[in-house]
């Protein structure tokens, strides 16, 4: 394996579970008090369970120099463990990979290529978070939903939000809600009643003339997930390689 082909095996270890999120900005909401009131309701029942875990089925667009979008579709399983614990593991065919923090360490494996990357990491889910976005480039599963600001994060930079409507999405009956910022546009479906949960989530990125969307479809939620110490353990495979988790640039893929 040459050099070059290990780097951006590394780089593709670093979108393993990627799931997209609003950038962070001066808090400028301007949105209905409607929709704030319910988005607030599902942050904060988020934010109060000590553990979960959800599947998420995602679609994602890659734009090509030459404009053309390209769309991706992945799966991912997601459980987390307050205050300093995640497990997810991301399908989509031919991938197999693997993210878990234990609350020292962040590790990543790469099934399809027999690969895995280790690297300390902070000692809480906020500052991981924080850290594998402006260290590794990195945007775990659930994104900015699972910090204990997340109300915060997701209203930063608003301009405009509202009710769409009612909708429902796999049976489940919802609230959909539109919120737009100066990069990009983003809506999620929340679900009604006692459970307030995000069940879809789709961001359109503004400042890409190809305007390139992500789209979560959120499900099989346990929001007292019986988790064990042993779940976020990493022990990589002995015939896997190890390698670096470096920098990379939306659109690396693995090569030959």
């Amino acid at each position: 394996m040459t050099t070059a082909t290990r780097n951006a095996l590394a780089a593709a270890l670093a979108v393993a579970v990627i799931g997209a999120a609003p950038a962070v900005m001066a808090a400028t909401p301007n949105a209905d008090s409607d929709a704030l009131q319910i988005l607030k309701r599902m942050t904060d029942y988020l934010g109060g369970l000590e553990s979960f875990s959800m599947h998420t089925e995602n679609s994602f667009e890659d734009v090509l120099d030459s404009g053309q979008k390209i769309q991706y579709d992945f799966a991912s399983s997601v459980v987390i463990q307050r205050p300093n614990k995640l497990r997810a593991e991301r399908t989509d065919g031919a991938v197999d990979q693997l993210v878990v923090y234990d609350g020292r360490t962040l590790s990543i494996y790469e099934g399809s290529h027999d690969l895995y990357a280790t690297i300390a990491a902070p000692d809480n889910l906020d500052d991981l978070l924080h850290f594998s976005r402006d260290a590794l480039d990195l945007v775990p599963p659930a994104g900015d939903m699972v910090f204990s600001n997340a109300y915060e994060l997701l209203t930063a930079g608003v301009t405009s939000g509202f009710v769409v409507g009612e909708a429902v999405i796999d049976g489940v009956p919802c609230t959909q809600l539109a919120f737009t910022t100066p990069v990009v546009d983003w809506q999620v479906w929340i679900a009604d009643g006692d459970t307030p949960l995000p069940v879809k989530y789709v961001l359109t990125t503004r400042d890409d003339p190809a305007q390139p969307q992500f789209i979560a479809l959120i499900s099989d939620w346990n929001t007292d997930a019986k988790t064990k110490d042993k779940l976020f353990e990493f022990k990589a495979p002995s015939t896997a390689t190890e390698t670096e988790l470096v920098r990379f640039d939306v659109g690396i893929t693995a090569g030959d």
